[in-house]
């Protein structure tokens, strides 16, 4: 609690990751927060959400708006959380931090470097902070996968890897999500132009790379769900040195970092659409020194180490 009382939340954005992820952890959490305000452009999504939020009454959170500014300058908010389209992470990270509010903001934090820049701006302009929920830098797992690493002498190999949809997943998660429609037309059309300039601003300016299709896709992907490994493998494994090649073909990317040096990694890995099958080859020359070791530091999940963090 923040002098003896609940941190009081907000949520801007009423959608899946709102549905599955915030407030089932949130109300876990109830001993650190509430949440006092819902914000979304879909009337059906703020009521499903409101309705899934205990309390002591049908009006918990007691406001819900379609206006972020009414959400952020409300004295009933002490953080934000941003869980809106990745098109206006940026502009509601920043409305929120010019209200001086503390804020969590879904990845990607931005879609171009632009506004990347615009919020560190706004940031060190206010007396909030703000925290970006790459929540698997949070997991207990890869704290002590990182105290692992820092064990070996010379690392000569590492791979990461992303494989979805997250569809897969949620749909057997029991959160039962649901998707409204009904949007006004304008909202429609205000988040496909942010797109679109966005993406392009991205690609084309700050990338110096055509805005096609396949640029896009990649784009996209790799700031949503493959932005998790991107960052996990940055805290363990540091900076790579450059970049040594890349293959960009839908559904699959690959690429290759130049770390320190490389090393001989003897398997076969297919991929299809209902199962995986890998074959290990271990080298010859090594016989009865294998060993492995599995690690389970706890079972807390890292969505719920996360918001520890955001209240810390």
């Amino acid at each position: 609690m923040v002098g003896g009382r609940h941190v009081r939340v907000g949520l801007i954005g009423c959608g899946q990751v709102a549905q599955v992820v915030h407030l089932p952890t949130l109300g876990f959490l109830s001993d650190h927060f509430r949440i006092t305000y819902l914000c979304d452009v879909s009337t059906g999504a703020l009521e499903h959400c409101q309705a899934k939020i205990p309390g002591p009454g049908p009006k918990i959170p007691r406001w819900v708006t379609k206006n972020a500014t009414e959400l952020c300058s409300s004295d009933d908010v002490d953080v934000v959380f941003v869980l809106s389209n990745d098109e206006y992470h940026a502009e509601h990270a920043i409305l929120a931090l010019q209200h001086v509010k503390c804020v969590f903001v879904g990845k990607p934090v931005a879609l171009n470097l632009r506004d990347i820049d615009r919020i560190q701006q706004a940031e060190k302009s206010s007396k909030g902070k703000l925290m970006v929920g790459y929540m698997r830098r949070y997991a207990s797992a890869l704290e002590s996968v990182i105290i692992e690493i820092g064990g070996i002498e010379k690392i000569l190999y590492a791979r990461v890897h992303s494989i979805g949809p997250n569809s897969t997943f949620v749909d057997q998660s029991g959160a039962f999500p649901k998707a409204f429609n009904g949007l006004e037309g304008r909202d429609v059309s205000d988040r496909k132009d942010r797109a679109t300039e966005l993406v392009h601003h991205a690609l084309e300016v700050e990338c110096n790379v055509p805005a096609s299709a396949s640029a896009i896709t990649m784009w996209r992907v790799l700031g949503g769900l493959g932005a998790h490994d991107i960052s996990a493998m940055r805290e363990a494994l540091g900076m790579p040195l450059g970049l040594v090649g890349a293959h960009t073909g839908f559904s699959f990317w690959s690429v290759l970092f130049q770390y320190s040096s490389f090393a001989f990694d003897a398997h076969i890995e297919v991929y299809g659409q209902d199962k995986i099958v890998r074959i290990q080859h271990d080298t010859p020359y090594v016989n009865g020194s294998l060993k492995e070791t599995v690690i389970r530091p706890t079972y807390e999940d890292a969505y719920t180490q996360e918001p520890k963090h955001v209240y810390e």
